[in-house]
């Protein structure tokens, strides 16, 4: 019960890594309180989830209006604070920097990078007794790779996003990190293979598979272990760090 009385907030959380977090969290002792901007897809995890320790609604990170919306949802539910895990982002399309469109470019910065801002900006203000923001960026903001300029250039903006927040927050009791995933056995690594190599993701699977050292895929309930360190008292001296969970690849 490593959580204990604490409220974490999570957005992107109607799949993937962020339902397999909150599910951790509950676990944990925690209340949850979860976003997506598939309010659907919410409804189906809340429905999956089944706790009265849990709530959510649709919100739209790149918006600041939604994120100030589920940060006082969530004060309003639960009574305050203490976990913001900044989840949601896409991964766009799979292409040459000269045929990405500015439009595509701008949707990734709005989601990835200024949607993780936004979230801290109106969660800084309801962490009242300190607290723990947990960012999930990408071994994509390490490294570059080639035909993902949008989604690579929004996760190293994501770094520096957290590296600012560490700073603000020390003196708040706010601490702040990025976990930083290789990929991930999940949805948006079907969408991946899917574009680097259509109609053969199946055969691009297994050659992302032989870049890491460990030769497979992380799962999501192994990211949400990591993102459960870094939200507890577990991790409590580390802010404004960068936590790989990539089975090597960045080595």
């Amino acid at each position: 019960m490593r959580l204990k009385g604490k409220t974490a907030l999570i957005t992107g959380a109607a799949g993937g890594i962020g339902l397999a977090t909150a599910k951790l969290f509950l676990q944990e002792g925690a209340n949850v309180f979860i976003t997506d901007i598939n309010g659907d897809g919410i409804k189906k995890a809340l429905s999956e989830i089944n706790s009265s320790n849990a709530d959510g609604m649709a919100a739209d990170v790149s918006k600041d209006a939604d994120n100030k919306a589920s940060v006082e949802a969530c004060v309003a539910k639960f009574g305050g604070l203490d976990i913001f895990f900044a989840n949601a982002g896409v991964e766009g399309k799979v292409q040459p920097l000269d045929q990405l469109e500015e439009k595509d470019f701008d949707f990734l910065m709005a989601v990835n990078a200024k949607g993780v801002w936004l979230g801290i900006k109106h969660a800084f203000n309801a962490m009242k007794n300190g607290g723990s923001v947990v960012v999930n960026s990408s071994v994509a903001g390490l490294r570059g790779t080639a035909n993902m300029m949008a989604y690579t250039a929004s996760k190293h903006a994501v770094n520096g996003v957290m590296k600012v927040a560490a700073l603000e927050g020390a003196p708040r009791g706010i601490r702040v990190n990025t976990l930083n995933p290789s990929p991930v056995d999940n949805r948006m690594m079907r969408s991946l293979e899917e574009g680097f190599q259509p109609g053969a993701g199946g055969e691009m699977k297994k050659a992302f598979e032989q870049m890491i050292p460990l030769k497979r895929y992380a799962t999501n309930e192994e990211v949400a272990k990591l993102a459960l360190f870094l939200a507890s008292d577990d991790s409590s001296y580390t802010t404004g760090a960068i936590y790989t969970i990539d089975g090597g690849m960045t080595a």
